[in-house]
């Protein structure tokens, strides 16, 4: 006799935004029909939630592996990798020997990912899901929060949406940081990679079109800088109203995806001096598009000040 296979569990955080799916051990290697309902569950979400996974590194980003190619973490010189897995992308304020890192520079960059951003909306190259995995979560408040760039898109009055339609935005991974507090200059910005991105994305898994802004985005290409940024700080603030969050908390163990292409993301503030926090993500490259597979340690190294070779990267 054939076992008996769960169904997933899909129970909504909002209306139209983030779930918790449950019923499926994805530790384990799943059935085609599975997968595939795994990812229409993404698909239609934007974000969802898996507690108490079982999963270890390397599960991890076997799991990864069901929604597309997953990108290699950035290497850096000098600062080897936590972790034997190459995709895993090191989220955390711990060390290799576990400790609390105590070092101003890295907690100043750490500090961009409290601003609403998009991940590697900085690179030609975009990122879709990106799956956060918790190792350890400090005793207190700590969590991340998602903000749906569809509906913002959607309830945009019409003005708007005209006004914006066939913009391209400019980010930089350096102007989140600078906004953030990160020493530098527009100067030193200007001589560092951007990439061009719509300011109106066409997400091809859902049908729906969605807002791709977020605190990377510097300026608003044919338009001043005054004027551009005037225009980014009024979207972002527009997409983050509570109306379009929702928060997600942590235990060891649980797991947050969240679609790139569809949604900004921050980081909950807590005490990074006091509390360890060990998250681990991997990162899966849009769907269709070809790129070298390190372009991460690529842009970095490109990006490179001398106050991040002391030590903040």
């Amino acid at each position: 006799m054939a076992p008996t296979v769960k169904p997933l569990t899909v129970t909504p955080l909002s209306e139209r935004f983030g779930a918790e799916l449950s019923g499926v051990d994805i530790s384990c290697p799943l059935d085609e029909a599975t997968k595939a309902e795994i990812r229409a569950a993404q698909d239609r979400w934007g974000v969802t939630v898996w507690r108490d996974t079982g999963l270890d590194d390397a599960s991890h980003v076997a799991f990864s592996r069901l929604f597309g190619h997953v990108e290699l973490a950035p290497r850096h010189a000098g600062n080897p990798p936590r972790f034997s897995q190459p995709e895993l992308f090191d989220a955390t304020n711990i060390d290799a020997a576990g400790k609390i890192i105590d070092n101003p520079n890295r907690r100043l960059i750490n500090a961009g990912n409290r601003l609403w951003h998009i991940d590697s909306s900085y690179m030609e190259v975009r990122s879709a899901q990106a799956l956060l995995l918790c190792h350890e979560a400090p005793p207190v408040h700590a969590p991340t929060f998602f903000a749906d760039t569809r509906s913002a898109y959607d309830d945009l009055p019409q003005a708007m949406k005209d006004r914006i339609e066939g913009l391209t935005a400019r980010h930089c991974y350096f102007y989140s940081r600078m906004k953030a507090g990160y020493p530098t200059t527009e100067e030193e910005l200007d001589a560092m990679p951007h990439a061009h991105q719509p300011v109106v994305l066409d997400h091809k898994a859902s049908g729906r079109r969605s807002l791709y802004l977020g605190n990377h985005a510097r300026d608003i290409v044919g338009m001043s800088r005054e004027e551009g940024r005037a225009l980014i700080d009024e979207l972002n603030a527009w997409t983050a109203q509570d109306r379009y969050v929702i928060e997600v908390n942590y235990s060891a163990g649980d797991m947050s995806i969240w679609d790139n292409l569809c949604t900004m993301h921050r980081a909950g503030e807590f005490d990074d001096t006091t509390y360890r926090r060990d998250m681990r993500r991997t990162t899966i490259r849009e769907a269709g598009v070809e790129a070298a597979d390190d372009h991460f340690t690529t842009l970095f190294a490109a990006s490179k000040r001398a106050a991040e070779a002391s030590g903040g990267r």
